[in-house]
């Protein structure tokens, strides 16, 4: 690593703890504050028993008395609530910097999200360069918090962008790169696992309106507005204790308490008459709750933004289309979702109960679907690709040093300058050069294992990946066409399919050709193939597939210990060439400088390790 890289990757490491350190002073003062508040509350209520001891037991006193602790006791806990959010959130922080530093420090494989449900076993790639899974570039790269940002993210690793899209997607990194305080509150707004599913909201918001009557609503209020009269009359009566001639309940109710037993029955029956059609209502909005008070928070933080790059301004165009921003209205969902669910509560289920809020809620929360339920799959979608292009910033962020490639027309062509693998620590990354296209269309690599073979058309293939995906890549310089890539280099047997190693290797392979005749480029990556046979059909085998593929236009690397099948390259020139890593024993031990020279490899150290372990040959 050059002193120069090396000063540039020390800032966000500076930086970040300079953020955890402020953040967990801010935690300690908050727990210390929250204590405060928690005893401040206790001793409200304490406070509060004696008026009601009062009312309770002495005549005279009247009930109005409980009203100035109960609005306290009410202020204190909302105080303490906030003040609960705001800790919860600065935790969050603290764990956002804690989890850089990891990444910086290469101590985050198996602290992220895997990905490994988007793992699928015929993919051209994914599991060769190891894009999903605990410790993959995936787990590196996500900080998305909604399924929709996770999967979106998935798919332009697994997926070739066009070149324009690739280019905006650069643009949008870049501008997003610096934007640090962003990515942290976007991170604290969203409790860990409390992402959105994308296809259930869309659905939920997308659905027909089940409730479009207006008349109900008009009944429903008119039977609430008795019902509140009524109860306020009986308060009256309980708080002065007398319903005499002159008092204030007996003016509330000059008929008597009759109608309130009326209103109660009319309330009830005609909550009864929509019992069956509110259910399904109030019960389908459980599930998308927490999601649409994570999105509206996030999505209110976006609209505060002004962005410059064509993508996120278009991102930003998506959320602001139809007059009111999509927090304001996902805001009014959930305070509707709120009160539903405050009628979990005893007594506020009684008062809901008495002003028909049941039936009001269910009707509000269709008006609403009505409205607005057929943008919340854009809204999703929109925040989805935000934070996809958010988790390549992130990564442009920690690694400062790093170049976005130059993606060009044609094709299909690589020139690489300084590559790396991304998963390996840069200290302990060996850099080389690989070009392809313009004449040399194959790269057959020789030498031992461990030597660094499979690790150099991993790191192509990889950064390859990184590079369509609209990210900056490790190494000095990628200049490349788009390119569908196919590789073959862990294969397995099944037991369940039974298959064995070999026949599941061509099968790997056909799916290799067969991509090689679509409409994009290959770049075919392939392993030591075929040597699950005897050498002749192994050698004939692979001059045959190989051949092949440069017949039909593809550029591509393939590793092998069999010197003979380096007389391919050999047979190709020049539209092929020999290049190949070296090993020397030193006291025993075998030793790798990972360095990729030109021809085939001279010599082989195996029966020298033999012999130094101790095996007589």
């Amino acid at each position: 690593m050059t002193d120069r890289r090396k000063q540039l990757d020390r800032e966000p490491r500076r930086v970040y703890e300079q953020r955890l350190e402020q953040r967990r002073r801010s935690t300690s003062r908050l727990r210390a504050a929250e204590r405060r508040l928690s005893w401040a509350r206790l001793l409200v209520f304490v406070a509060g028993l004696v008026p009601l001891w009062a009312v309770l037991f002495r005549d005279g006193l009247s009930a109005w008395w409980l009203l100035p602790p109960v609005l306290a006791f009410i202020a204190v806990a909302r105080a303490h609530e906030r003040l609960i959010r705001r800790r919860e959130r600065m935790e969050r922080a603290v764990t956002f910097y804690e989890r850089g530093l990891a990444r910086l420090d290469h101590r985050w494989a198996g602290h992220g999200r895997s990905g490994e449900e988007f793992q699928d076993p015929d993919h051209p790639y994914a599991a060769d360069l190891d894009l999903f899974g605990t410790g993959s570039l995936y787990e590196l790269l996500c900080a998305a918090r909604t399924r929709t940002g996770e999967r979106t993210l998935a798919h332009w690793l697994g997926t070739p962008g066009e070149p324009e899209v690739v280019r905006e997607r650069q643009q949008a990194v870049e501008e997003l790169r610096d934007a640090l305080d962003l990515r942290e509150e976007l991170a604290v707004l969203a409790a860990e696992g409390a992402g959105v599913d994308p296809d259930g909201l869309t659905a939920w918001g997308e659905s027909p309106p089940r409730l479009t009557e207006r008349w109900p609503v008009v009944v429903a209020a008119v039977l609430a507005a008795v019902n509140l009269y009524t109860l306020f009359a009986l308060f009256s009566w309980f708080a002065n204790g007398t319903y005499a001639p002159g008092s204030l309940a007996a003016r509330l109710l000059p008929v008597g308490f009759g109608p309130i037993v009326l209103a109660i029955l009319a309330s009830m029956g005609f909550m009864a008459l929509f019992l069956r059609r509110i259910a399904p209502v109030l019960g389908a909005v459980d599930r998308p709750y927490r999601e649409l008070r994570t999105l509206s928070a996030t999505l209110a933080r976006l609209e505060r933004e002004r962005f410059r790059s064509p993508r996120l301004s278009a991102l930003r165009a998506a959320l602001e289309a139809e007059g009111r921003p999509p927090s304001s209205r996902i805001g009014r969902l959930a305070v509707l979702i709120e009160l539903k669910d405050a009628q979990r509560n005893m007594i506020f289920a009684k008062l809901g109960l008495s002003v028909l809020l049941p039936l009001q809620l269910a009707f509000a929360l269709e008006r609403w679907r009505g409205a607005s339920g057929h943008s919340v799959g854009r809204w999703v979608e929109a925040l989805g690709e935000f934070e996809a292009l958010s988790s390549l910033a992130r990564f442009a962020y920690e690694n400062p040093g790093l170049p976005f490639p130059e993606i060009v027309d044609g094709g299909p062509s690589i020139e690489a300058e300084g590559l790396e693998h991304p998963l390996i620590p840069a200290d302990r990354c060996v850099a080389n050069d690989v070009r392809l296209g313009d004449g040399v269309q194959l790269l057959l690599i020789s030498g031992s294992n461990m030597s660094g073979k499979s690790t150099l058309m991993r790191t192509v293939g990889v950064n390859i990946a990184l590079a369509l995906a609209g990210a900056p890549i490790r190494g000095r310089r990628l200049r490349l066409s788009r390119l569908a890539i196919g590789a073959c280099m862990r294969v397995q047997d099944s037991l369940q399919e039974g298959l064995s190693h070999f026949y599941a290797e061509i099968k790997r392979l056909k799916r290799v050709v067969d991509l090689g005749r679509g409409p994009l480029p290959l770049l075919f990556l392939l392993d030591e193939i075929l040597h699950g046979t005897n050498s002749h059909d192994r050698r004939v085998g692979a001059e045959a597939l190989i051949r092949g593929l440069v017949d039909r236009g593809a550029i591509g690397m393939v590793t092998t210990h069999d010197l003979a099948l380096a007389r391919i390259a050999d047979e190709l020139s020049p539209q092929a060439a020999n290049v190949h890593f070296e090993d020397h024993l030193e006291d025993g031990k075998i030793v790798f400088d990972y360095r990729l020279r030109e021809g085939v490899v001279q010599k082989s150290n195996a029966l020298e390790l033999m012999r130094a372990v101790g095996l007589d040959v």
